[in-house]
């Protein structure tokens, strides 16, 4: 296990982000770290908490339109919940655009699954031995784009 420290702010972030675990995922300590890191880094964070049913996740986030959704798993179960709640989540027209990332634990066996997590729509895949310099990386180029543009057209 690693320590790293926090970056200063974001310029001008200013992101609403959901952060929120999966139905089957009972884990917290996660979530609270998630949502402790984003405020230092300047966003404004909605913490749906631990074994979120996919329906509230979709609910909550068409009622926010939130900038960002971050999913965060350590049960090992992250792919098989996540591939599920992709399907309803893009299914609802006014998400098909929000940003989505998943990171963690996300299989009991310990293999990579991005390339199945893309496919069902996330939009970045942070696995648990990344640490979190891509994550941070990736929460720049969100903060830079102009708002209402889609992820990757700006």
């Amino acid at each position: 296990m690693s320590i790293e420290t926090v970056q200063p702010a974001l310029p001008d972030a200013g992101l609403d982000v959901i952060v929120t675990g999966l139905s089957s995922d009972a884990h917290t300590w996660n979530l609270v770290y998630l949502e402790l890191l984003l405020e230092e880094l300047g966003c404004r964070v909605t913490n749906l908490g631990a074994c979120v049913p996919d329906a509230t996740i979709v609910r909550e986030c068409v009622t926010r339109r939130p900038d960002l959704v971050v999913i965060s798993s350590l049960n090992g179960h992250g792919c098989q919940d996540g591939v599920r709640l992709m399907d309803a989540f893009r299914a609802e027209p006014a998400l098909v655009t929000t940003p989505v990332v998943i990171g963690g634990k996300l299989d009991v066996t310990g293999g990579s699954n991005a390339a199945r997590l893309l496919e069902a729509g996330f939009d970045a895949v942070f696995e648990d031995s990344g640490g979190l310099s891509p994550f941070r990386t990736f929460l720049r180029t969100l903060s830079v784009r102009a708002p209402g543009v889609p992820l990757g057209a700006g």
